[in-house]
Formats: C-alpha cells, sequence, structure tokens
C-alpha cells in the first residue's frame, strides 16, 4: 500500500490532498475505488481535527430538530450564512454520526445506550457528541486512520506537501509536490484529473495559534494561484483563552473552566470582561478574544484566574490544562494562567457548490480549507467537523457518478522562486505582521500596510513554501480591508458597526486581490477602487 515516491507519474485514482477528518472521511466514502491520499504528516498527526476537543453538533437527541440547530448556525454566523446550506448539513448529521459509529468511533452513550449529547455556547439543545468528554476529535481520527489502513483501495503516501496545483484550460491536470520540511528536495509530479484538497487551515499564519503548523494555508495558496475563486477570507475565529507559555502551536484553556466561574483578569488583578459584555466571561468568543486583545495591548496583561472557583481540583477536571502549566512553571491553583487569543479556525477558504465542486474543473474542497457558506462570519462551536463529513461524503458520491478521464500526460513543473531554503525569518516577520494588523482587532491603516507586505513577501519569496504562507495572508488582508465594517469574527476599530448593505459573503480571486494591492503600493492610502465583496 505505501508505495515509494520515485512511482509518482502518473495517477488515474482519485488524488486527496489532507489526512484529516475530511481527506480520511471522503477516501473512506470512495473504497473500493482507487484512491491516493497524501499526507504531509504521518497518519493521525497534523491534523487539526484530531485536536479538537469540543465534539460533533447533531440533532438526534429527542425533542431537538435540524431546523433548529440550522436555526442556531445562521444566528451566530453574523447575516452572511448560507440557510440552504446550513439546513443541508444539519439534516444530514444523523447520518454521518452513524457512518462514524460503523467506522469504530466511540461516542458517548448514555445509560440507556443512547448517544449522549452535550451543550456548548450558542446552541439552543444539547446536541454535541462527544468521546470521553473532551477527547472526540482524537478519537474520530484514530477509528478513521485504522479503517483507512485496512482499506486496500486507499494508497497512503507520508510525508508529501502539495506545493502546485497544475492546471490547463481551467482544468487539474495535476500536483506538484514535495517533500515535507526539505527544501532541497526535487519536486514530484503526479498527473491526475482529479483532486479533493482537504489540507485544513491558516492557523501558521499567525504568530500564535491552537492549530498544528501544517495548518499554514497551503492549500488556500495553491487553489487560488490556479485561479480558484475564495470565499470570505476576512474571518478568521480567534480562541480567546490559548495559554501564553510559548508553545508553538499553543495549548488551549478551555471554555469550560469560564463555565466553572473561572475570571479573566489583568495584571493589576482587575476583572475586565464585565464592563464590555452582561455576560462578562461568557460572552461569546470574538467579544471575549477583544476584551483580551485590548488588554494585553495597553500593555496591562490578561490571565484567566481559577484559583478561587476550582483551586485544587482543576489537576483532576482539567487534566490537560494543568499539565500545559505545570510545564511552563505555572501552578494553576495558586498563579493566574497568561493567556493570549489565538488564531483558531477559518470561515473562508475556496468556494464550493453543495456538492463540494471548486471553480477549477476537477477540483473538491472539504473541511476547513473550503467556504461552503456555512459558517458566515462566525462558526458555531462543533459545526466544523459535522461540515467536514457532510461535505467529504458527497464529494465521494459526486466523484463515484462520474467516469475519470486518465492523465494524458505528465505537467509541466512550475519555475519555483530563485532559491529553495524556507527563510525562517521571513516566516517569522510574517506571522508577526498577521497577528498584529490582521488579528482580532483591525483597522485600515494596519491592514493597508499588510497588504503592502504581503505583496512583496509573495514578489520576493526564496521557497514555494513561503510564497505560499505569503499568497494566503495576502488574500486574508485584502479581503479584510475591503470589507469596511464589523461583523462577526471580523472587527475594525475604525469601522466598528456593521454596515446592512454588506451582508453578503465576499467572493473573490488572487488576480483581484494582486491588482488591488499593487493599487495600494502606488497611492498610499487610496479608497478601494471597486470593492471585492460581490
Amino acid at each position: 500500500m505505501h508505495n515509494t515516491i520515485h512511482t509518482l507519474t502518473r495517477s488515474d485514482d482519485v488524488v486527496i490532498v489532507g489526512g484529516g477528518l475530511a481527506g480520511l472521511f471522503c477516501a473512506l466514502k470512495l473504497a473500493p475505488r482507487p484512491v491516493t491520499l497524501i499526507s504531509a504528516a504521518p497518519l493521525g498527526l497534523g491534523a487539526s481535527s484530531a485536536w479538537a476537543q469540543g465534539g460533533i453538533a447533531a440533532a438526534v437527541a429527542e425533542g431537538d430538530t435540524p431546523e433548529a440547530h440550522a436555526a442556531d448556525t445562521v444566528a451566530v454566523g453574523g447575516g452572511i450564512v448560507d440557510q440552504a446550506v446550513a439546513l443541508g448539513i444539519a439534516r444530514e448529521a444523523a447520518p454521518r454520526i452513524h457512518d462514524l459509529l460503523a467506522y469504530g468511533v466511540p461516542f458517548d452513550r448514555d445509560l440507556e445506550g443512547r448517544l449522549a449529547v452535550g451543550r456548548e455556547a450558542a446552541h439552543s439543545a444539547r446536541r454535541i457528541v462527544h468521546v470521553r468528554g473532551d477527547g472526540a476529535g482524537a478519537a474520530i481520527i484514530a477509528a478513521l486512520s485504522d479503517a483507512v489502513r485496512r482499506t486496500p483501495s486507499i494508497r497512503m503516501i507520508e510525508g508529501l506537501v502539495a506545493e502546485a496545483l497544475l492546471t490547463e484550460d481551467g482544468a487539474v491536470t495535476g500536483l506538484q509536490l514535495r517533500e515535507a520540511g526539505n527544501f532541497a528536495a526535487h519536486p514530484i509530479l503526479l498527473a491526475a484529473r482529479t483532486v479533493v484538497l482537504a489540507t485544513g487551515g491558516i492557523g501558521h499564519l499567525y504568530a500564535v495559534t491552537t492549530n498544528p503548523r501544517e495548518a499554514s494555508g497551503s492549500g488556500l495558496a495553491i487553489a487560488a494561484r490556479a485561479g480558484a475563486m475564495i470565499a470570505d477570507p476576512e474571518f478568521v475565529q480567534f480562541h480567546p483563552t490559548a495559554i501564553m507559555v510559548g508553545r508553538d502551536p499553543a495549548p488551549l484553556a478551555t471554555e469550560a473552566l469560564r463555565g466553572e466561574g473561572a475570571t479573566l483578569i489583568n495584571s493589576r488583578g482587575e476583572r475586565f470582561m464585565a464592563a464590555r459584555h452582561p455576560l462578562a466571561e461568557l460572552a461569546p468568543r470574538d467579544i471575549v478574544a477583544r476584551g483580551v486583545f485590548a488588554e494585553i495591548a495597553a500593555g496591562r496583561g490578561a490571565f484567566l484566574d481559577a484559583r478561587q472557583a476550582l483551586g485544587a481540583r482543576i489537576a483532576d477536571e482539567f487534566p490537560t490544562v494543568h499539565a500545559s502549566c505545570i510545564a511552563a512553571g505555572i501552578d494553576p491553583t495558586t498563579q493566574p494562567i497568561p493567556i493570549v487569543p489565538a488564531a483558531h479556525y477559518h470561515m473562508g477558504g475556496i468556494a464550493v457548490d453543495d456538492r463540494g465542486r471548486s471553480s477549477i474543473d476537477g477540483l473538491w474542497a472539504g473541511g476547513e480549507v473550503s467556504s461552503t457558506g456555512a459558517h458566515g462570519a462566525n462558526r458555531l462551536a462543533s459545526n466544523s467537523l459535522l461540515e467536514a463529513v457532510v461535505y467529504a461524503a458527497r464529494i465521494a458520491d459526486d466523484i463515484a457518478g462520474r467516469a475519470i478521464p486518465s492523465p494524458a500526460r505528465l505537467p509541466d513543473a512550475l519555475v519555483p522562486p530563485r532559491g529553495a531554503a524556507s527563510d525562517a525569518a521571513a516566516v517569522k516577520r510574517l506571522r508577526t505582521l498577521m497577528s498584529a494588523h490582521v488579528g482580532v482587532i483591525r483597522d485600515g491603516d494596519g491592514l493597508a500596510e499588510a497588504v503592502r507586505s504581503f505583496a512583496a513577501f509573495e514578489r520576493e519569496a526564496t521557497s514555494i513554501a513561503v510564497r505560499n504562507m505569503a499568497t494566503a495572508a495576502l488574500l486574508v488582508a485584502a479581503s479584510a480591508w475591503s470589507r469596511c465594517e464589523s461583523r462577526g469574527a471580523h472587527f475594525r476599530s475604525d469601522h466598528s458597526a456593521d454596515v446592512p448593505a454588506l451582508a453578503q459573503r465576499t467572493m473573490t480571486t488572487l488576480t483581484a486581490v494582486r491588482e488591488f494591492a499593487d493599487g495600494l503600493t502606488e497611492r498610499p492610502t487610496p479608497r478601494a477602487a471597486q470593492p471585492m465583496i460581490a
């Protein structure tokens, strides 16, 4: 099943890039059709799905309905959720949960043997299916990885990243791959006419993120470079309470701590959320993230204080958080935990229709790299894993119903930038700029500086990996500059209200974004000649 790299010249298989939930589920759903699954990290590692502490939202409990689930999704999404998409996903939740059970996922059950459901922020009912409390992501990925290993029609290739999508006349002809982390390696070309991108999010474009390092926006960038339509890239969700202990990715201090009464304080010991929202620490995630960010920006720092609420109980009740603190020399029973907002989930991505098709013939996208319209400007808790399985199944159905043309010939390689080495200093600068100017609180001047910088990074990159990071960063920054309002997770201090006329999704291309960036470079403070919101 594991072939050597040199045989990768052409493939009549369906090629899936990404070993997270969307990629694994799609490969299993396509069986017994031959699939080549390409994963940058060893199977089961390097996927954001595996780190998901929540679960999967599904209206499976008595008295709950898909309609109620869809209504909650629409309510939290800042006015731009595609209602038909949200309802379609909610209606397919129960059958996809049963698929996962069949693949061996051990969802928690109650004493009567029914699926146990928990409640999370902004859901009107208990509808989150879990595994052992906070272990759903890891358990799902472990079960699906085992199922994939047992499926003879799936050829697994680990340790390769897709660095370019090759196209001709608007259709996919193949992929350019390279050994992960080895910038001196020769690129490997794979001719393929059917490609599914399931490469995850963009967290590593930011200095602080909860995502694994594979989540650097590569799938978004390679699709955009090939001409794909990109949707809603400005909408990035930040987790308000990542533990600031110098680890990359940053460990999370789960929202449940605040549910148990832990408070948010600054270095003076003052609680700062009560003045910002009636729910104080339990306000919506984006509002809490802005509160934390503002304290840090003002030099007062931000801390999660669990001393009164939990004290010594934190070790038993929240062992993961406790262990992260102790490893960093912080005792959460006697000290407040230093926190910082962290890039957590990208609502935007490759624009896809209800079958997961992109605007490029032969290219599908699923999971976080895609944008279906389900999340709008703000994702509802535990909807991301659900969206990944629903769309992975739809993509598999869509592909199964068509004959795949064999690749005619091996495509030409893209000319890489001048050198091949990854420039660690450039990556660090890019991530710092993203956090400072395209983060939790944004403004026009900072975004303009970011757009100019990322356009220069893209032109001057010495490796394809850095260039792809710059492309993804440019898409996010330019769309954030164009959206002169605050909506959902996108907050502009210079346009702090929402504008009803802008309650629509952003649809843009890399060509449009580059033209805009060029104009911004020529005129330091232009008015948007044509906003990219379509």
